[in-house]
């Protein structure tokens, strides 16, 4: 059974008679029916039952063609793209990312995708707020994202690096305060903790409980923090804790490069908090463009590296 034999089966469950079947397929209906019985013979089944007014597909036969539906669109997928990496990919991509991460590592990344694919235009939208990526016709959206357990058919996500958020502190506070050797102690020290927004009546919800997990234990520990200053930017935070105002719990992304020169320090290293991760979400869409896929495949690469870590590595390292 072979490619034709699919398209023949499809061609006569649609037309519902042989002679249409073969006017579509454009052969003889000599042929069409030497080459359906030939098929039914090979599989020992039969597929259509055949009147002097209707040709009728069994119950075998529609298993058939429901199959060979499948199958040959899989065939056109695999065509498409053996003829798009032929060409060079070309079009618009519209993606969305948070204000932090968006500025300081997809934006570098997507600009360099723009070099190498010069005939792709990159439009990318900063929000604090997920869009609905379909409606408001994003592509793409880039985004630290907890899937829930069961994702809805119409979403794909991949995730593309994991993320954790660390306790770092500026040398001043650590000189002035001390360095807490255990994470209960973080209770007895000045922290800089974040509000959500909460809406019309502008009160938030503070973060005054830290969930870490210390290095080789799964129990998480749940350590109660206070301090003077909060508020609901974490760029904010990060200028306080820069300062010498106490210490925070920030995304290691974020604080990279300020770990790598020394203008904060890690503070119980062995202690983070598991944070949503970073996923690519995308409307489903049964074939991805081309220059979808290589962004995709471009972005999959470079966060799997975590080039934060690499940037704080080669910072840390000593220059001969």
């Amino acid at each position: 059974m072979d490619r034709s034999d699919l398209e023949l089966a499809l061609a006569v469950r649609q037309h519902g008679s042989l002679s249409k079947a073969a006017r579509a397929l454009q052969l003889a209906p000599p042929v069409v029916t030497k080459r359906l019985a030939a098929l039914e013979a090979h599989l020992g089944v039969r597929l259509f039952q055949r009147t002097t007014r209707r040709v009728s597909p069994t119950t075998e036969g529609h298993a058939l063609c429901d199959r060979a539906t499948e199958l040959l669109l899989g065939f056109a997928a695999i065509e498409n793209e053996l003829r798009e990496r032929q060409s060079e990919p070309s079009g618009p991509i519209r993606m969305v990312s948070s204000f932090g991460f968006g500025r300081l590592w997809l934006g570098p990344l997507l600009a360099e995708f723009q070099q190498r694919c010069p005939q792709v235009q990159i439009e990318l939208q900063l929000s604090e707020r997920l869009p609905d990526l379909a409606n408001e016709s994003f592509d793409a959206a880039i985004w630290l994202w907890n899937p829930p357990a069961q994702i809805a058919a119409e979403w794909i996500s991949r995730k593309l690096a994991p993320n954790q958020r660390v306790l770092a502190a500026a040398p001043t506070y650590l000189h002035l305060y001390g360095t807490p050797h255990s994470a209960e102690e973080l209770s007895q020290h000045q922290c800089l903790v974040v509000r959500e927004n909460g809406g019309e009546t502008g009160q938030g919800q503070r973060f005054d409980e830290w969930r870490l997990t210390r290095e080789g234990s799964a129990r998480p520990l749940h350590i109660p923090v206070k301090g003077p200053l909060s508020s609901n930017s974490g760029e904010m935070v990060r200028d306080w804790c820069l300062a010498g105002q106490g210490i925070m719990l920030r995304s290691l992304w974020d604080i990279a490069p300020q770990l790598a020169s020394g203008q904060l320090v890690r503070v119980l290293p062995d202690c983070a908090m598991h944070d949503a991760h970073i996923h690519w979400l995308a409307p489903y869409r049964s074939q991805m463009p081309l220059r979808i896929r290589l962004l995709q495949e471009f972005l999959a690469e470079r966060f799997r590296q975590e080039p934060w870590k690499v940037i704080s590595a080669e910072r840390a390292a000593p220059r001969g």
